[in-house]
């Protein structure tokens, strides 16, 4: 590998770990303010749906920053299971204020890191944090 190959894959690395931290955070606040903070006026049934596939995307994320392959299943399954539930909601009525004005297309945007951390996983290889062990 030369210098400029290893200085890129370094960078990708970089990369996932700073999305996947991001989508970690998010995902987890989210879930903190739902059950400990303002919560929600949705029914309760999609609350929990959507924080069950909340928690399946922060440990598919998980695995992915320990250099699990398994983890991109895991992450894909959670979000597309929660866009799926974001245009549920969208074209279903049901009393949640985020669709109000939003375009139906707007929910795709969920797919954007996941793309980008898969792209680069594939391409360099598990982040950082994982360098040094073999994929599983």
């Amino acid at each position: 590998m030369t210098k400029s190959n290893a200085i890129a894959a370094q960078a990708g690395r970089l990369l996932i770990l700073i999305l996947a931290g991001l989508l970690i955070f998010y995902h987890l606040y989210t879930l903190h303010d739902l059950y400990l903070g303002a919560g929600s006026a949705a029914s309760l049934y999609y609350d929990h749906l959507q924080s069950a596939l909340r928690v399946v995307i922060v440990i598919g994320l998980v695995l992915v920053l320990a250099g699990k392959r398994i983890g991109l299943w895991g992450m894909w399954i959670g979000i597309s299971g929660l866009v799926a539930t974001h245009y549920w909601a969208h074209f279903g009525q049901l009393p949640v204020d985020f669709t109000e004005g939003r375009h139906p297309l707007s929910y795709l945007r969920g797919f954007i890191f996941p793309t980008i951390i898969s792209v680069i996983y594939w391409r360099f290889g598990p982040p950082l944090v994982a360098v040094g062990r073999a994929p599983r």
